[in-house]
């Protein structure tokens, strides 16, 4: 989503110079362009003006540490203020209450309420909880058979609402169910509109007094800008709102929503949309956002991706593998499975530091790693057993053979097989290394 506020920024901070110590006169410049930039993405002009002055204030005459050139400083500075207008640090649910903890879900129709609430319940599901979501959108049909289908998908339970139902009274007789069932998570989705109106929001008012929630969560499109500011600022003053959660962060916006919600409404944001899976559900991490945004990648995000996805049995039996030349295709496939749990490799690999700029160099120009990792199972699914134990085995018959069934060309499965062999090679190497080695050979690079 921050990909063009991401390119501006890191140009503008290129610019600042000093020899020491940061002024008004080397920051003057850059100042301006950060403003600009963020107006131009959409961000609340008043947030805008204070994140100028805050980091004016502390920029200007501020002696460089050592360690830093003023260029540094005044990122560091920058992701500070940045890390500061999206709440700090990131907000928790407290599921340590009396149960169930009950969640009423809102927002406007598109917003992606009902598979946010399944997300949710999902993620929570995970954490050893016992949810129950509840359709309460009875002004919409679909929404309640779109709500049953996304808890069955999930694994759990689902408040049988059925046609004719009023909002007041699945409130009251689906909590009745978490006590008999003994659900300690009951998340309401509620109606939405397709713009806020009286009706709306007398009944939001109504439910939400029969539930009495812990959590009062709206959901506001990404893509939307500042219309998610006023629709936040509109239910907060309506209702009231314990805070946020934000969809569609994956997509092409220009981020502005993200960045002004928690500073003009005082709302937190909880958690972050990033994808259409189920799992594509984060929690929002104001310093990881901040550091995406002035392209420094996001390694801790990734490092939890990356832990969440990997068995550490498997990667043992791996590595064991490598150092004894038997790892095979089949293994190399269960892997790029491993790696396409974790969700988008663009996204991924944009968590590193520096690579999101060197992917946005390469443009159009350069492979998309999503598509080649299809394109390579679909060329190991097109083996038998005994070819993807033993690559050797694949001869000019058989690779035509694997080619067609995959959908590639002989050329294509070539330079697969070779750049598997050079890899295992390169692996085989690295694992007899152990730590000290690799640490070695790092610095030599």
């Amino acid at each position: 989503m921050f990909g063009n506020l991401e390119d501006k920024l890191s140009e503008i901070l290129k610019k600042v110079r000093g020899h020491g110590t940061l002024s008004e006169d080397n920051i003057k410049e850059a100042l301006r362009d950060v403003r600009l930039s963020l107006l131009e993405a959409d961000v609340h002009f008043t947030v805008v003006k204070d994140f100028i002055n805050a980091v004016k204030e502390r920029a200007v005459g501020q002696e460089v540490k050592a360690s830093l050139t003023p260029t540094q400083d005044f990122i560091r500075i920058v992701s500070e203020e940045l890390t500061k207008i999206m709440g700090g640090r990131a907000a928790e649910l407290d599921l340590k209450k009396k149960p169930p903890v009950i969640i009423l879900m809102m927002g406007l129709q598109g917003s992606g309420k009902t598979t946010t609430t399944g997300k949710l319940a999902l993620r929570l599901k995970g954490q050893g909880k016992k949810p129950l979501v509840v359709p309460a959108d009875v002004q919409r049909p679909a929404a309640i058979d779109q709500l049953k289908t996304v808890a069955g998908q999930v694994g759990v339970d689902c408040y049988d609402t059925k046609p004719g139902m009023k909002a007041p009274d699945i409130a009251k007789l689906a909590l009745a169910q978490a006590d008999r069932q003994g659900q300690d998570v009951v998340l309401v989705d509620t109606a939405g509109r397709l713009a806020i109106d009286l009706e709306l929001m007398e009944e939001l008012r109504e439910v939400k007094g029969i539930l009495n929630p812990h959590y009062t969560l709206l959901v506001v499109d990404a893509m939307t800008g500042q219309d998610a500011v006023n629709v936040a600022t509109e239910f907060k003053n309506q209702i009231g709102i314990d805070g946020v959660v934000m969809t569609k962060l994956d997509g092409d916006a220009r981020g502005g929503a993200a960045l002004s919600v928690r500073a003009v409404t005082g709302a937190p944001i909880y958690f972050a949309g990033i994808g259409e899976k189920m799992e594509a559900l984060e929690v929002f991490y104001p310093d990881r956002i901040a550091q995406r945004i002035l392209g420094m990648g996001d390694v801790m995000s990734l490092i939890e991706k990356t832990s969440q996805a990997y068995d550490v049995k498997q990667a043992k039996a791996v590595a064991k593998k490598l150092k004894t030349d038997e790892f095979t295709l089949e293994d190399f496939k269960e892997q790029m499975q491993m790696i396409r749990k974790m969700g988008d490799m663009k996204s991924l690999l944009g968590m590193i530091p520096g690579m999101g700029q060197a992917m946005k160099k390469l443009g159009n120009s350069g492979p998309d790693p999503d598509k080649e990792m299809k394109r390579i199972e679909a060329m190991i699914n097109s083996m038998t057993k005994a070819e993807r134990a033993d690559a050797d085995l694949l001869n000019g018959s058989r690779r035509k053979r694997v080619a067609e069934g995959s959908g590639t060309t002989v050329a294509e499965v070539n330079s697969f097989l070779k750049r598997f062999k050079e890899s295992k090679k390169m692996m085989k190497r690295l694992a007899k290394m152990g730590p000290g080695g690799l640490r070695g050979m790092m610095r030599g690079f």
